[in-house]
This record gives structure tokens, sequence and C-alpha cells, in this order.
């Protein structure tokens, strides 16, 4: 092995250590033996002998689960930080969507925040400034924060899905949201809100694992790692259909009493 590869092989062991993942351990194996002996013929009258047992050679024993840096999120990652998972996503190639990108849009807002918005990806305006629901719909966000919810936006997190945003604002496909969702849920475990609010059914339907209806779904609470969920229309459905609002100011009065217990 070449100086190279092994310094890189040393730099990603000290990564998951950092992590707090101990590295495979492969026990060693005993050399093979040699063939036994036929056994000796016994007269029938001879002691039967005890039943000699092969050595049974030692499996590869993983000492702690290993989840891939870019890929699955199994467990908590206790302390970690929006920094740590934002230095991890860098500048990030692991699906077709950076083509198109401008810039990455990894969240912004209060990183101990009780409550926490989740979109489904960023819009023109988004890509165009890196900061999540800017536009026209976050516009709306910020309205339902500041009045209906007694908040500021910057008492908030807020966030979506995607990180980069899909040609045209057409709805992401599997495997942008199956790349894209394990550093959502790093970051919802890094700050561990009292409530996180689904807007939209591609939020809903990621966090739950299932495809749901958010007609059906929106006013309800939810169990998820430890924190409860709630699920509303998304901002920019209500751009198009205004006489929805008065389910969402419903919903907005069920989060704030929420929040205030």
């Amino acid at each position: 092995m070449t100086d190279r590869p092994r310094d890189q092989l040393r730099n990603w062991l000290e990564f998951y250590e950092e992590l707090g993942l101990a590295p495979f351990v492969r026990r060693p194996s005993p050399p093979p033996s040699a063939a036994a002996p036929e056994p000796p013929v016994r007269a029938a009258s001879a002691a039967p002998q005890p039943r000699e047992e092969k050595p049974v050679a030692p499996a590869l024993i993983p000492t702690a689960p290993m989840p891939s840096l870019f890929g699955e999120a199994p467990g908590r990652i206790e302390g970690e930080t929006l920094k740590q998972i934002q230095d991890n996503l860098g500048e990030c190639t692991r699906c077709k969507l950076h083509r198109g990108r401008t810039h990455i849009v990894f969240g912004e807002g209060n990183p101990k925040a009780q409550l926490v918005f989740v979109g489904e990806a960023p819009g023109a305006d988004e890509d165009a400034q890196g900061r999540p629901f800017v536009g026209r719909a976050g516009q709306l966000l910020t309205k339902w924060i500041e009045g209906p919810l007694g908040m500021k936006r910057g008492d908030v997190y807020i966030c979506n899905v995607l990180k980069c945003r899909p040609p045209g604002n057409r709805t992401p496909e599997k495997d942008e949201v199956d790349t894209c969702s394990p550093f959502l849920i790093r970051q919802l475990d890094a700050i561990r809100p009292k409530l996180i609010c689904c807007l939209g059914a591609v939020a809903l339907q990621e966090l739950l694992g299932k495809p749901v209806s958010i007609g059906r779904l929106r006013g309800q609470f939810f169990d998820w790692r430890g924190m409860k969920m709630f699920a509303t229309f998304h901002p920019a459905y209500l751009l198009r259909n205004p006489h929805a609002d008065a389910e969402v100011q419903l919903d907005l009065r069920k989060m704030r009493q929420f929040l205030a217990d």
C-alpha cells in the first residue's frame, strides 16, 4: 500500500472515531490444521472414546454499527451540531440536482428552536439566495409565524427535505429524496424541537415513511423519534387555493396551543 491510500484510510478511521463509531475488528483465524488421521479399529468391548470437536473459525465481528457517512441515519449521533452536518454535506454532488443549482439551501434559524418547519425543496428565489422560504410562499410563512403563532422568524428553524432546487420546481424524485433526507433527519435530531411542522405532502410522507394524503392528515399530531410532528398545507398551496386559509388558521391555533402547554 502506498503512502497516499494509507493516509486516506487513516483519515477515514479518525473521522469515524470523531463520530463515536468504532471500526470493524477482524479476529485472526487459526492456521489450517492437518487432516486428522483415521481412528484405529476398536474391539467391540473397548470403552467408547470421546468425540473430537472440530475447531470453528471465528467470524467477522463488528464492535459497533457503522452507518454510512453519506447515507442512512440509523440513530442520533449524540452531540452532533448543525455546523458539523452542514460541513459533512459540503458542496454536495451526491445526486443529479447539483448540476443545475446555484446554491445549496441547508436551512436557517434558531439551532435550539422549539418549532421547526420542514418544506419540500427550494424554489427559484431560494436557489438564488441560498436561504429557505424567501419567495412568495416564504413571505406567507413569515406572516404565519409572526401573526397567529406570535413568534419571530428567528425564533424557529426552517429547512426542506431537499437542499437543491429541482428543475422547474418539479416534484422531487425518489432517488433525490433518498439521498438528501438523511441530512434532514440529522438536522432534526440535532435540534430536538418540541414540534416539527411538515408543510405539505412531500415532507409529511418522507418523515412518516409512507404515502399519505395531506388533506386527510393535516391538523394532526404524530410521534416521531421522541418528538412531536404536525402537518398542514404548504404556503404555496394557499397561494393557489386561498379558500384553504380557514383550515390553516385552525392548524396554526393548534400549534400555538401545543407550544404554550
